[in-house]
């Protein structure tokens, strides 16, 4: 399994060395799952499922530069997909798996810093959340994020409050830190006023130094006080990678999908 792993991620990375400025024509003449949205373009995986007018995306969090996300995220779609029926499409983040780095470099790289808080890129993964509800034809959009996946995610919500239903946060983050305060950087605090019919579930891991349990539980009881539908789960001893895929993190989005 680890070399299977190692063997995916060298892949991506020679991707990403060899190809990160795609254009629309190339892209729509790839012959894997590709879409071009928001001026990039973006690898994903598939995973079909029965139940009609309804879809999953699953976003990543922040991985080496090249890393190839979609290795890993794959199953984890599957995973969902097996205990939903639910069609679900895991995504690669600009300069991850084969995806172009057009406008945007990947989330860690020796460049712009904090792009997961910057405005266009959260509109950018808005253009890519609608250009796949449009291309599977959905009616309900469930978008599943862990850490840096989350926390746009959950700003994304807020920002563009009629484009998630259902939205899933494992160890994000729902704030602009202090330290890092600049112009041009947004978090969902800043427009969750904004939220009307959104449902949320977090969810934090015990262990988890990253995004640590106070994050998502202060975030939640704002949430709460705002009138926000809103879930937290606690996974007792889990840490922040992978946190997502956890039993018991599955078995609360399982949960919250089917009702």
């Amino acid at each position: 399994m680890k070399k299977v792993l190692l063997i995916g991620l060298a892949i991506g990375l020679c991707a990403n060395l060899f190809g990160a400025k795609i254009s629309q024509t190339q892209c729509e003449s790839k012959e894997d799952s590709f879409i071009f949205a928001g001026g990039e373009c973006i690898q994903y995986s598939e995973v079909e499922g029965e139940v009609e007018g309804v879809l999953t995306i699953v976003v990543h969090g922040t991985w080496k530069e090249g890393t190839d996300t979609l290795g890993r995220y794959e199953p984890f779609a599957e995973t969902l997909n097996m205990a939903t029926d639910i069609t679900t499409v895991a995504v690669a983040l600009p300069g991850y798996s084969g995806s172009s780095t057009n406008n945007f470099e990947a989330l860690s790289h020796n460049g712009t810093k904090h792009l997961a808080a910057q405005k266009e890129y959260i509109e950018f993964l808005g253009e890519l959340v609608k250009s796949l509800k449009e291309k599977y034809n959905a009616k309900t959009i469930n978008y599943i994020g862990h850490s840096a996946g989350a926390a746009m995610g959950a700003t994304l919500s807020a920002y563009k409050p009629t484009l998630i239903d259902n939205i899933v946060l494992a160890g994000g983050s729902y704030d602009i830190d202090k330290k890092i305060k600049q112009k041009g950087l947004i978090s969902t605090i800043d427009f969750i006023d904004n939220i009307k019919e959104t449902k949320y579930l977090l969810i934090y891991g015990t262990k988890d130094k990253i995004s640590p349990p106070s994050i998502t539980i202060d975030f939640y009881k704002i949430a709460k006080k705002k009138g926000v539908d809103v879930q937290i789960v606690k996974v007792e001893g889990a840490e922040h990678l992978d946190l997502d895929m956890t039993d018991t993190s599955v078995d609360a989005i399982t949960e919250m999908l089917e009702n």
